[in-house]
């Protein structure tokens, strides 16, 4: 077990690129997984679709939390190998909790068992994960001591509470999804002190219970916290939209054509490798782009290149390709 280390900015500093690192992985793997389904209008497409959105929300407050302590935060292409999601251990986890989601893998590909059961252990409810650790009041430094994202955020939310006088308010803030959360008051940390923290815990909030892993005595997002635009199931979390398509694959009757696969890498033609490649690149610019959107610029390219990067994923699933993002 890791030594476990006291509360200090550092360490928050820590966790808040942890979450930016963490929340950025989602979006390829989930991205990937929606881009493999080839007709857009059956409901695997759009509650992907919805929580692919929600992630991209949850990034942005992420790195609004960590510009709020004084954390210009990073951004690299994920790396997406065996079962190895960052800063997680499910062996942390009651195996009989985890037992229905495995195997899994969290290597880029279609939308299979694997695939989704993966996707449902990144948003699954807390349980019991962590609990000793929370009561003693226990924090760790390194990779691999959270067995769920709600022990993670709850972890984060006290070094946050801790290093509440370092809040600086209105801190490079960005705030691109107003427009889909009517009954929200707030999406950026304007406020210093206790009343930043205040907004910061109310971020926290907002992830926590759209799905980032926190066990609710009720499953329903509560109407804050709703997409009130363009979610045809918005009281539903991650974890049961993921267990939604769980289960409809497990009982549908479709064959295997309705989703893309990926050829082998030693059949790539010429044209394949620059699909894949073409994707590589548009990547690293949307990450650049990132990066520079929460370092206070204004990336003029920001959202064509974001467009791009999906139109990019679709492009290589069609040519058997699978999307590889570094």
């Amino acid at each position: 077990m890791a030594k476990s280390c006291e509360p200090s900015l550092q360490l928050l500093h820590q966790h808040l690129q942890d979450a930016v690192d963490l929340e950025f992985w989602t979006i390829p793997f989930y991205m990937s997984a929606m881009y493999s389904i080839k007709d857009r209008s059956l409901p695997e497409y759009q509650r992907i679709r919805t929580v692919i959105n929600q992630e991209m929300l949850h990034l942005q407050c992420a790195a609004n939390m960590a510009n709020a302590y004084g954390l210009s935060p990073k951004f690299t292409p994920p790396v997406y190998e065996g079962t190895t999601i960052p800063h997680l251990d499910f062996n942390l986890d009651n195996p009989d909790v985890i037992k229905p989601y495995t195997p899994y893998s969290a290597e880029i590909g279609p939308l299979d068992e694997l695939r989704v059961n993966g996707m449902c252990l990144v948003e699954i409810p807390d349980y019991e994960t962590d609990i000793t650790h929370w009561k003693k009041a226990l924090l760790f430094a390194t990779r691999g001591e959270y067995g769920s994202i709600g022990a993670f955020y709850r972890a984060l939310r006290r070094l946050a509470y801790h290093c509440r006088n370092d809040i600086k308010g209105g801190v490079r803030q960005v705030d691109y999804f107003k427009a889909f959360y009517n009954n929200m008051p707030n999406m950026t940390i304007t406020e210093s002190g206790d009343v930043g923290f205040q907004q910061v815990e109310l971020l926290i909030d907002l992830i926590t219970e759209q799905g980032e892993g926190e066990c609710k005595a009720e499953p329903v997002i509560p109407p804050t916290f709703q997409n009130t635009a363009d979610d045809t199931e918005p009281e539903n979390d991650h974890f049961a939209k993921f267990n939604e398509i769980k289960n409809d694959l497990a009982q549908s009757s479709r064959e295997p054509c309705w989703i893309y696969q990926g050829k082998p890498r030693g059949e790539y033609c010429a044209k394949n490798a620059a699909l894949e490649l073409i994707l590589i690149e548009q990547f690293a610019e949307l990450c650049k782009g990132l990066e520079g959107l929460f370092s206070g610029e204004n990336p003029q390219q920001f959202f064509p290149v974001m467009a791009s990067v999906g139109a990019a994923v679709r492009n290589c699933w069609e040519h058997g390709v699978t999307p590889k993002f570094s």
